[in-house]
Parts: C-alpha cells; sequence; structure tokens
C-alpha cells in the first residue's frame, strides 16, 4: 500500500504562514513525576534539582525543578500537529531559548506560536525560511520557555504543479 503522505499533511505551508499571526495550541499537558524522571534519565541528566526532592528542598525553589530541557521539547513538539506536520523540508536551529520562569511537577503547560519572518530560500525554490517563535506558559499565565526556530517549509505551488 502506498500512502500519500502530502495529502495527510496537517502543517501549514510556506504561503499560508504570515509574520504576526499567532496560533493558539489545542494541546496541553500537566507535567508529572514519570515525564521527568524518564526524560532525564533517557538524556543522563541526573542533576539533583531534577530527581533529588530532598535535595531540592534546600535549594532556592524548595522543591524539584522539571528538566528544562524536557519543557523545551514538549512546546516544540505541540506546535508539529498544527503548523509544520508533513511541510517542514528541514529545521534550521533553535535560538534565544529562555526559561524565564521554572516548571514544577504538576504545572499544566500551555503552548502558543507566533510566525516572526518569513524568506524565500536561495538555493531552494520549492521552500522558504519561516521563523517561528514558540512560548509556553503555565497555568499561571507565566511563560516558562521560549525559542526561536527555523524552519525550511515547503511552498504548497510545488506541490500543486506535480
Amino acid at each position: 500500500m502506498s500512502v500519500n503522505y502530502q495529502q495527510l499533511a496537517s502543517g501549514k505551508y510556506y504561503e499560508e504562514l504570515e509574520p504576526g499571526v499567532v496560533y493558539k495550541h489545542s494541546i496541553t499537558r500537566t507535567v508529572t513525576e514519570t515525564d521527568n524522571l524518564l526524560f532525564s534519565a533517557l538524556t543522563h541528566n541526573m542533576a539533583w534539582l531534577h530527581l533529588d526532592e530532598e535535595y531540592s528542598k534546600t535549594q532556592m525553589f524548595g522543591q524539584r525543578l522539571v528538566n528544562s530541557n524536557f519543557t523545551m521539547s514538549l512546546v516544540a513538539g505541540v506546535q508539529v500537529m498544527d503548523l509544520t506536520l508533513g511541510t517542514t523540508l528541514a529545521n534550521m536551529g533553535y535560538s534565544e531559548v529562555k526559561f524565564p520562569n521554572p516548571v514544577f511537577i504538576g504545572d499544566t503547560i500551555y503552548t502558543e506560536t507566533e510566525v516572526i519572518s518569513k524568506r524565500e530560500s536561495k538555493s531552494r525554490p520549492n521552500a522558504g525560511l519561516v521563523e517561528f517563535e514558540t512560548r509556553g506558559l503555565n497555568q499561571r499565565g507565566e511563560t516558562v520557555v521560549t525559542l526561536r526556530r527555523t524552519g525550511l517549509m515547503l511552498k504548497k505551488s510545488s506541490i500543486e504543479t506535480v
């Protein structure tokens, strides 16, 4: 059986992405102890701040912090279904990753993504470069992560002529 992946794509094409538009993603996630433990173990990040409740009680926040790389990966993943599934040719890089507030076990994360800029690709006529800023907020409305990502996005016009 042959699958036409382009028909399954739920992401936006280059032409559909406009600077200044903010997408509020419907997927939300309450971070669990298991999320934090497994992500830290899978990435070999054994920092006591993520794993040891007694140690963390003696530190600045008085409780364990959720691994910030989990938080970044969570919000980066949440935006895929709405914006980039099947329409990204390549991830060109992340920049300006910031964690202005901590995430704790039990926090619920909401995600939104803003299109920052876009330009035609100089080397690939079937694509353009789009800069996104994705933000994660907790249940109190505090920003817990911001990250900028540049994606090489497929042009819809390049598949309509095929």
